[in-house]
């Protein structure tokens, strides 16, 4: 059977980002307002993306989500208020492609932890969402989503 995470080391990356806080009820609309704005913006500079729009979720307070959706791009663009320019980090990642509703995630996250657990993993607590459809364009059933968590090995730990 095919591990359902792997464990990757990723490179320095660029996007054009926009951060919120906001409630779990709030979070649709507001990813696609800042969507059309980040997709407007990059049209204006005549760039495109480098990979799929993402959500990155700083915490997991459902009553104040603080996140970040984002644009990956293939080089440090100018800030145009709202959007800011940011340079992810290089690292390590546990990264899983989920499909299914965005309801139904719950038990992958559940998963994705006891992995990192089990490999003696700390995770930096963001976790990155990238949207591969969206339900204007698929049924719920069809949602494709990876789902990447920055961690780091533990000094003492056995290798993942």
């Amino acid at each position: 059977m095919d591990e359902p995470f792997e464990l990757k080391e990723m490179p320095e990356r660029h996007a054009l980002v926009i951060h919120r806080t906001v409630t779990m009820a709030q979070l649709p609309q507001v990813i696609g307002e800042s969507y059309h704005v980040l997709a407007d913006y990059l049209g204006q500079l005549g760039a495109q993306l480098s990979d799929v729009p993402y959500t990155a979720y700083l915490n997991m307070d459902m009553a104040s989500l603080n996140v970040e959706m984002g644009f990956p791009v293939d080089s440090l663009l100018p800030d145009n208020d709202p959007i800011q320019a940011v340079t992810l980090p290089a690292g390590l990642v546990v990264s899983g492609l989920y499909k299914g509703p965005y309801a139904g995630m719950e038990s992958f996250y559940k998963s994705m932890t006891e992995w990192v657990g089990q490999r003696h993993l700390v995770p930096t607590g963001i976790y990155y969402e990238y949207y591969y459809n969206s339900p204007q364009e698929v049924p719920e059933s069809e949602l494709l989503t990876r789902i990447e968590w920055p961690v780091t090995k533990l000094a003492n730990g056995p290798e993942a």
